[in-house]
């Protein structure tokens, strides 16, 4: 296992995630005092799996297929930048 992809990647996740819609709509699941707290984790959890699962699967299959690599990574973050920016 690549450790520092890892953390690379856990890291850009980790801190794109904070405040956003998601993270505030399992908070806001998660306050609910009749609901449990480890069924609304273990539903957010699976949720960003299977997301996640999508992306490395379909969407990156198919972009590692036809581009280089660290030129793929350059520009997905450059897209994101910009979608970023554009949305606040």
């Amino acid at each position: 296992m690549d450790w520092k992809i890892l953390a690379t990647v856990f890291a850009t996740i980790f801190i794109a995630e904070l405040g956003d819609k998601t993270q505030l709509a399992t908070m806001l699941y998660a306050a609910d005092k009749e609901v449990s707290r480890w069924t609304v984790f273990l539903g957010a959890s699976l949720a960003l799996i299977v997301a996640s699962a999508r992306g490395c699967g379909g969407i990156g299959v198919a972009i590692s297929r036809r581009a280089d690599s660290a030129r793929s990574r350059r520009a997905g973050f450059i897209v994101i930048g910009i979608w970023t920016l554009v949305r606040s």
